[in-house]
């Protein structure tokens, strides 16, 4: 699918971005771990949307020529190439304070497959519609293929959000409904008004990219005259809008395993992931769970019978 170029030329725009010297702390640590496998550094989330890199963690997507290439063992690139993403945690002194990130290893070319429409799972391109910063690419050539995916992230998320929402649409409903979804499709702590507040962080953004997407994919919409904000009208078939809610229900019951799963995996690299998720847990829901010494001992073990703690205590929605 050819990508809109004033879409490419608003990415572009909102896109690069020089990282904060504590991020840049990190960004060097993080291409001396993993050498010249390591192609394109992504920052995104909320410490990208309050502009504050020192309070909670920073969140960076690696993007590496290949797994094999990325690790000096087998292991770690198995479970990677199995189940995308790797998440490690890092935190390293910064002018007399700590600055920390959670970091994803994932490939150049998973990212492309799992920003478009090939990837039926929200986890990649729910996140990249959403403003992220390219704070690292090795070559112009690169920049290329990270701005691509990004692009056609916001294509992929508006085409399965599209049948979602009424006929006649501002971009703050599109929005608004889509972020919930893909948040719902997924074990997160954040609260259900999450789609809304992500919307109000960069409303600007929202609202240029969705004018700009509106008419592609399998479902064009048109602007109507005289709205202020601009209202769009699509005209969705009954059976089209029955498909995308069994295709959402189908997406939150396989994102609500496979986050498990990646639960389970980011303890073998994520140092102090047990008391990293209760401590995200606790600050966005506000479910406390105690961790008994022996959970401590079976990191495993000790990821199950906790998020099933949590679950059943509202911790994840």
């Amino acid at each position: 699918m050819t990508l809109p170029a004033e879409l490419i030329s608003a990415i572009e725009r909102n896109a690069f971005s020089k990282a904060s010297p504590a991020v840049q702390v990190l960004i060097d640590e993080i291409l001396a771990r993993h050498g010249r496998a390591a192609q394109g550094i992504l920052f995104y989330g909320s410490c990208l949307r309050s502009g504050d890199d020192l309070d909670g963690l920073v969140d960076l997507y690696l993007l590496v020529d290949s797994y094999r290439n990325a690790y000096s063992g087998r292991v770690p690139a198995l479970l990677n190439a199995l189940l995308p993403p790797n998440v490690f945690y890092l935190e390293l002194p910064f002018e007399g304070q700590t600055v920390r990130t959670k970091y994803a290893v994932l490939s150049l070319s998973d990212f492309q497959k799992g920003t478009s429409r090939r990837w039926f799972h929200s986890y990649l391109w729910g996140r990249f519609a959403q403003p992220a910063a390219i704070v690292y690419h090795r070559t112009e050539a690169v920049a290329g293929l990270m701005v691509e995916g990004l692009a056609q992230s916001v294509l992929t998320f508006t085409g399965r959000a599209l049948p979602r929402v009424p006929a006649e649409f501002d971009a703050a409903q599109l929005w608004g409904r889509g972020l919930a979804l893909s948040y719902g499709a997924e074990l997160r702590t954040e609260r259900q008004e999450k789609g809304g507040l992500l919307f109000e962080a960069a409303p600007a953004y929202y609202a240029e990219v969705t004018r700009l997407a509106m008419d592609t994919g399998s479902f064009p919409a048109c602007a109507l005259a005289g709205t202020d904000p601009p209202r769009y009208r699509a005209r969705i078939p009954a059976g089209a809008r029955r498909v995308s809610r069994l295709a959402w229900g189908l997406r939150s019951l396989q994102g609500k395993l496979l986050s498990v799963f990646r639960l389970v995996k980011g303890l073998t690299t994520f140092e102090g992931g047990i008391d990293y998720i209760l401590w995200k847990v606790k600050r966005h829901s506000g479910v406390t769970v105690e961790v008994e010494p022996r959970l401590r001992r079976h990191p495993l073990l000790g990821a199950v019978v906790l998020a099933w703690r949590v679950y059943r205590r509202g911790g994840f929605r």
